[in-house]
Formats: structure tokens, C-alpha cells, sequence
């Protein structure tokens, strides 16, 4: 290789990095951020540090270095080629010198280098004289490229009253130069507009506070950052953002009261629950900070309440008890609002609440009278005479005037009757004598009403309690069915006994059992007192029999302890029982019906048998009678004869039709008939009748076929006697008369006489006899 190298000096830091062909676009970038200024030379290349500037433009092309063999003896005999990445678009060389050239605007945002490959030949053999070589040029970059905010418009929120130095947010701006070279992407931010609540870090963009602010004075800033490059040397580009900054609120203000003074006003007839007014405390905060609660002070709160309403935040003041006007007519009460959530932070500026004062005047109406007591109780004895004081209610006119008071009951039926009241003094007498067995209290109700207005009126309860008398006497509870045995012995235990009393006894009751002495059986039984208000009933001897006496009656006395005490006798029925060893009450209880009804069994068992009799017979004939029931007989007198049409949709196409039947199977001869109306019933039979045995047809199927037809409508006595219309071709020979409808018929009934049909032969007779009948019972 020759040593002979020409060096050209650069003004410009230039460098020359050749590459191995194997090297890649990613690894030559970063192999371009770590050139140095320093010569290298490989195989037999000289090269130049070459760099190219961006935006650079001039009207002829920019010389940015040269690439030179060693084998160059400058005599024209080599040339230089230039391939590779913007080789004949962007540079191209001096193929004799090895110059390289710019000839268009680069932009090094868009690509920050270019690969190209050098080639040496020999210009006589077109053969290469060096190896081919890659090489890097890099574009330098210079300051074309604005600051940019990507990131907004920008918004924060802050609570108020936070301490200087606390962070809000942060800006970021991008500059697309080099960072790596020069200041050109090196940003500096600064504050244009925020002073002096809000400042700025320079290097980082951080907003941060500047002093205390409250929400309450303004609640929303607004804060425009600038950034420059080149760190805010001059000639640098630069961009401003703007920030919205909110205060957020906190509990930091108490509520007042906009009124150190309310008046207000409540009808003494206003009932409990009544609104009296509203009063308001001002908070200026918002949200659940300006949430409060009302509360009233003083002695005054048995009287009024107060409640929130959390959604306008105003305190109600409502009724708690009735007020009186003639009682009291002004209150004074104290009202605070405190707040709901307190900050502690902001204790030691006071506390957070305020008061006031709401006058309420009492307002006079005119009230209905007002009784003594809500409630009466009374007592009475109970038979007291009519027109006995039971007791006296009393009302009066709350108002001024104290208007006079009328009484009254309302009365229903029952205690109408009972009660009555004195309508100046309200005096309650009785109008009859009560019955505490019937009701022991009774439940009336007084009215009191103003003479001035009637309008005006109160009511109220009175009890009465009806106290008892020992009226009554006591007596058995229910009636005893007591049986004694013939064998019984002496001191047997027959029955046990007790009493019941309709009175009440403040000491409970007790009553007494004895035999009255009056009593003729006394020597067959005894009453033993057992002094728990019940009694033994046993007996007096041994052995009775239902032969001498079948019922004994004992007159038991009871007496109660009442003061006065009473007594009753209740009479006991002892029913004498033929009884086995085990004392067949049943049996026992039979006879004694037996022997009241004054039967024998033998006679009780002759009853019992005939009319057990009686039901046989009885059922016996019903069962026949709805036999005969079921076979309805033949009636030869008819009290109603009913004609029907037998009515066919599809009458075909009369003789003529031969789909239908064939009838010419039936026919000798062909016969026609002539219609002719009919005026009488009586010549249209006959007429048809001569027809029938003049013409006819010469079958002896078919009159066959009619005459089955007649036997069966004459023998068959179920079938009644309707009149229908037949149509035949043929009615056959043999019969007295023609058709029997009365369909045809132009006359009445009354205007027909039926005589000629006794004259028809024997098949009739029975018809005519029934016809005959129907005319005689309609004359």
C-alpha cells in the first residue's frame, strides 16, 4: 500500500467511519453517536470525517468532504462511484477527486443519517483498485423545531387553603431536535401568567403553590406556562400551555344566621305537628361541608322543635305541644345552627356554629269548652231508684269570654233508656234501675257545647261502673240426672253437687248445702256439706224398688254468704234403676222414659213393630206407582194433535231425476198426475181414493212395500197420532181414503165435519172415534 496520503483539513468537525458490508442500518446508528473527530484509514482507503447539515441551502451544491485510495496518483486515471442511501438525489461525488457533495435540503427529524458505499476503478480496465466500502454520513442537527404541549388543555383541582410549596400538577413539552447535540431540545419553563399564587420548576414543569388561597374568594385559576429550547438563550423557539387550577373546598367556614331576629306566630288551635316557620344560617361552604344541624336551646324545646331540611339546609320549627293562648302568649327560643362535619384543622379559629333568637306569639281563637278530666269514672249501685246520681262532669270556656256550657249524652238506644244529664250542671242521673248481672259497665259519652257557638264543641269519656247487690241466689249450675240402684245400702254416695251465684263477693263465694226440712224423703237420703262449696248427696237406707216409687224429689237448700245472705232451693230428681252388677246407667235412663211416658217395654216393643210395618206398605206402593210410570198407555183421547213438515234441503229433480232412485224397477206403466188445488178435505180424500183404484202401479213389491207400512202404523200404539206430509209415487189400492194431511187443507176446522170417517172401514174406527171425541170437547 502507498504511504503517500493527502489530508485535507476541515473547518467543520467531520468524520469518516467506514463499515464492514455485514453491518446494519440499527447498529450504524448507534455506531454514528459515538463518532470522534479522528483520522482512520482501512485497507487502501483514505477517508475524510464527512458531515452534512440540515436546512442548509445554497444555489450551488455543498461540499461536505472527500474520499481518496492511496493509489491515487492524481493523474485522472482512477474514478470514484458513490452508491447506497441518497447517492444521486441527495450527494453525489467528484468521480475524479473524490469530492462529495449536498445538493438538496436535508432534515434531520426525518432521517438523521444516510449509508452509502465507495467504489475505486480503474478507468483503462474497469477493474476495482480498492475494495468496496461502506460509510456513514450524519446529519448535524440544528434548532428548526418548536416546543409542543401534547398533553393538553391541562386541568387541576387543589384544595384551598393549601401550604406554599405544594404540588398542583405537572406541564411536559417535546422538542423533535437532538438532544444529544447542542442545547436545541434542552427546555427551560417558566411562569407567563400565575403570579404570584402558583410557580414553576424549570426544569421539570411542577406548578406548585405560591401562597394560601380560599375557595370562598375565587374558586378557579387560570395559569399559562412557556417553554424554551436552547435552554432560553436568544433566538430560541418556545410554546405555551394553559392550566386550569380549581379549588376544591373544605370545612373551613361556619354557618350565620342572616337574622340575629326572627318573628313568628302559631294559632293556640293549631294541633301538634303544625309548621310555625323556617328559619336559615348561611354556610359558605358547599357540599357536605355546608351540611348543618338546627337545635333549640333554652327551656323553651318541650314547647317547639326544630328539624333540617337537608336539601334547602333551612331549620322548621314545628309544634311540639298545643300552646294556650289564655296560658301563655309569647315564647322566646334560641336556635344554632352548628355544623354537620367539622374540620379539625380549623378548631382553633372558633367553633363552627352560630345562634339566634325566634320570638312566637300565641294568636287567640275562639276554643271549644275543655272538660275537667279527659276521662270519667263513676260508680252506682246497682237497683238504685230512677233518678239516682251516678256523678257530674264539668267543662268551661278556655276563651276570655268564658261563654256559657250546655251538656248532653249521645245516646244510643240502650243508654238512653238508661241515663239522662242535666244540660246546665251536667249532672249523669239514671232514667231505670241497673242490672250489674246484665252489664257491669257502661261506656257513655258527654258532649259539651258553647251556648255563644254551637259550633264549638269537646267531648268526653265517662265510665260507669255498676256495683253489685247480692240479689241473686244461688243456685244449681246445671240439671243433675241422679240414679240410685235397688240394691243400693245405706250412706252409698249417689251424687256430688255444687252451686253457682250470679253476684260478685269481694271475700269470694261460699256456699252451704242442706236438706230442706220440709222434705218427705228425708229418711231415704242425706245432704253432707263437704265446706268447698260442693256437696254429697248419699242414701238414707238400704234397698228401694221401682214398683213403690220410680222418682224421688229432694228439696236441696242453698245459702250463700252475702250480706244480706240468700237462699234458694233447687229440687233434685233421683231416678230409682234396676241395675246389675255393673250399674247399666243406660238401661237405667230407658226405663225411666219408659215409666214418664207410662209404657211397658211389652207395649213400647207393639208400638215399634206396627209402625215398622207401616213404612213397608208405604214403600211398597210407591215403588209400583213408578213402575206404572215408566209405560206411559196408549190414550185414546188426545187433548192436542200436532202437525210437522219433514223438510229435506236436497229435493232432487222430481221424476225426472234418476240419480237419486230409479223407480222405473217399481213401474208397469208410466202414469202422470195432474195437481189440482184442493178446496175440501172431505173430496180431496175421496177423489184420491177413486184415483188409487183406477190407477196403480201393477208391482206386487210395491203394494207390499205399502201395505208393511200401514201394518205397522196401525199396530203400533206408542207412536202418536201426528199429521205429516208423505209424498208417494204411488199410494197403493185398498184404502178407503186418499191422503190424511191436513197440510193441504184450505178450510178451517170449524168449517169441516168428520162424519165420513166412521164409514172408512175398520182400520179407522179407533181413529174417528178419537177425532169425534177431540170435536165434541172443543165444541
Amino acid at each position: 500500500m502507498n504511504s503517500s496520503v493527502l489530508l485535507h483539513l476541515m473547518v467543520m468537525l467531520v468524520q469518516l467511519w467506514p463499515c464492514s458490508p455485514s453491518t446494519q442500518n440499527s447498529s450504524a446508528q448507534n455506531t454514528v453517536q459515538s463518532f470522534t473527530p479522528v483520522r482512520r484509514v482501512k485497507r487502501g482507503w483514505l477517508w475524510e470525517p464527512l458531515f452534512a447539515t440540515e436546512e442548509q441551502i445554497s444555489p450551488d451544491p455543498v461540499y461536505i468532504g472527500q474520499l481518496k485510495s492511496d493509489l491515487d496518483k492524481e493523474d485522472g486515471n482512477l474514478e470514484y462511484i458513490l452508491a447506497g442511501e441518497g447517492a444521486g438525489s441527495f450527494f453525489y461525488i467528484d468521480k475524479y477527486t473524490g469530492k462529495i457533495y449536498v445538493k438538496q435540503k436535508l432534515d434531520r427529524e426525518k432521517k438523521p443519517f444516510y449509508i452509502l458505499t465507495a467504489k475505486a476503478i480503474n478507468r483503462s480496465t474497469q477493474l476495482p483498485v480498492e475494495p468496496d466500502s461502506e460509510f456513514i454520513i450524519k446529519v448535524r442537527d440544528i434548532n428548526d423545531n418548536e416546543p409542543q404541549f401534547l398533553d393538553g388543555p391541562y386541568v387541576a383541582t387543589v384544595p384551598e387553603m393549601s401550604p406554599e410549596g405544594t404540588s398542583v400538577t405537572q406541564v411536559t413539552a417535546t422538542d423533535a431536535d437532538d438532544p444529544s447535540y447542542g442545547n436545541s431540545a434542552r427546555l427551560l419553563y417558566s411562569l407567563v401568567e400565575g403570579q404570584p399564587y402558583f410557580s414553576v420548576e424549570p426544569k421539570t414543569g411542577v406548578i406548585r403553590m405560591a401562597s394560601q388561597m380560599d375557595r370562598e374568594t375565587k374558586d378557579q385559576y387560570l395559569v399559562i406556562i412557556q417553554a424554551k429550547d436552547m435552554v432560553g438563550q436568544p433566538g430560541a423557539f418556545s410554546a405555551t400551555a394553559t392550566v386550569t387550577i380549581n379549588l376544591s373546598d373544605i370545612n373551613d367556614n361556619p354557618p350565620e344566621f342572616q337574622q340575629r331576629l326572627y318573628y313568628m306566630s302559631v294559632s293556640e288551635e293549631a294541633p301538634v305537628g303544625t309548621t310555625v316557620g323556617n328559619v336559615f344560617a348561611e354556610d359558605r361552604d358547599i357540599g357536605d361541608n355546608a351540611a348543618m344541624d338546627y337545635f333549640i336551646e333554652a327551656d323553651s324545646s318541650d314547647v317547639f322543635n326544630i328539624i333540617t331540611n337537608n336539601e334547602t339546609q333551612e331549620g322548621i320549627i314545628i309544634l311540639k305541644k298545643r300552646v294556650d293562648y289564655e296560658s301563655k302568649r309569647r315564647y322566646s327560643i334560641q336556635v344554632k345552627a352548628v355544623n354537620r362535619h367539622i374540620d379539625e384543622r380549623f378548631l382553633k379559629e372558633g367553633p363552627f356554629e352560630d345562634t339566634t333568637i325566634v320570638k312566637i306569639n300565641v294568636e287567640d281563637a275562639d276554643e271549644p269548652p275543655v272538660f275537667t278530666l279527659e276521662n270519667y269514672v263513676m260508680e252506682i249501685v246497682e237497683g238504685a231508684m230512677r233518678g239516682a246520681l251516678v256523678g257530674v262532669v264539668t267543662a268551661r270556656d278556655p276563651d276570655d269570654d268564658e261563654s256559657p256550657v250546655r251538656y248532653s249524652i249521645v245516646h244510643s238506644s240502650h243508654l238512653k233508656r238508661l241515663f239522662s244529664i242535666n244540660e246546665h250542671n251536667g249532672a249523669i242521673i239514671t232514667s231505670e234501675p241497673l242490672d250489674r248481672e246484665m252489664t257491669s259497665w257502661h261506656n257513655i259519652t258527654v258532649t259539651a257545647t258553647e251556648t255563644r257557638n254551637p259550633e264549638k264543641i269537646s267531648e268526653a269519656n265517662v265510665y260507669v261502673q255498676v256495683l253489685d247487690v247480692n240479689d241473686n241466689a244461688p243456685e244449681f249450675p246445671k240439671k243433675y240426672e241422679t240414679f240410685v240402684c235397688e240394691n243400693a245400702v245405706s250412706g252409698q254416695l249417689i251424687q256430688s253437687i255444687s252451686a253457682v251465684d250470679k253476684d260478685d263477693s269481694a271475700e269470694g263465694h261460699h256456699f252451704y248445702f242442706s236438706l230442706a226440712q220440709e222434705d218427705s224423703n228425708s229418711s231415704h237420703f242425706t245432704v253432707k256439706d263437704n265446706q268447698d262449696n260442693t256437696a254429697g248427696i248419699f242414701t238414707g237406707k238400704s234397698g228401694f224398688s221401682r214398683q213403690e216409687q220410680f222418682f224421688f224429689y229432694l228439696p236441696i237448700l242453698i245459702q250463700d254468704n252475702g250480706t244480706p245472705p240468700l237462699t234458694s232451693t233447687n229440687t233434685l230428681t233421683v231416678t230409682v234403676c234396676d241395675c246389675d252388677t255393673e250399674v247399666n246407667t243406660f238401661y237405667c235412663r230407658y226405663g225411666a222414659f219408659m215409666y214418664s211416658l207410662g209404657l211397658s217395654t211389652e207395649a213400647l216393643v207393639a208400638v215399634l213393630a206396627c209402625i215398622l210395618i207401616f213404612l213397608v206398605f208405604f214403600l211398597a206402593i210407591v215403588t209400583i206407582r213408578q213402575q206404572q210410570q215408566k209405560k206411559p198407555p196408549f190414550s185414546e183421547k188426545m187433548e192436542e194433535f200436532r202437525e210437522n213438515i219433514v223438510s229435506y234441503d236436497d229435493e232432487g229433480g222430481g221424476e225426472e231425476d234418476t240419480e237419486a232412485f230409479d223407480i222405473s224397477a217399481l213401474r208397469t206403466r208410466t202414469v202422470m198426475r195432474t195437481h189440482k188445488p184442493r178446496k175440501k178435505v172431505a173430496s180431496e180424500i175421496q177423489s184420491l181414493y177413486r184415483q188409487s183404484l183406477q190407477v196403480g202401479p201393477d208391482s206386487a213389491i210395491f203394494r207390499q212395500f205399502i201395505s208393511e207400512k200401514l201394518e205397522e202404523a196401525n199396530t203400533d200404539p206408542s207412536v202418536p197420532p201426528y199429521d205429516s206430509l208423505q209424498t208417494y209415487a204411488f199410494e197403493g189400492t185398498g184404502s178407503l181414503a186418499g191422503s190424511l194431511s191436513s197440510l193441504g187443507s184450505n178450510t178451517s176446522d170449524m168449517d169441516q165435519s168428520y162424519d165420513y170417517l166412521a164409514d172408512w172401514g175398520p182400520h179407522f174406527k179407533q181413529l174417528a172415534g178419537m177425532y169425534s171425541s177431540h170435536r165434541t170437547v172443543g165444541d
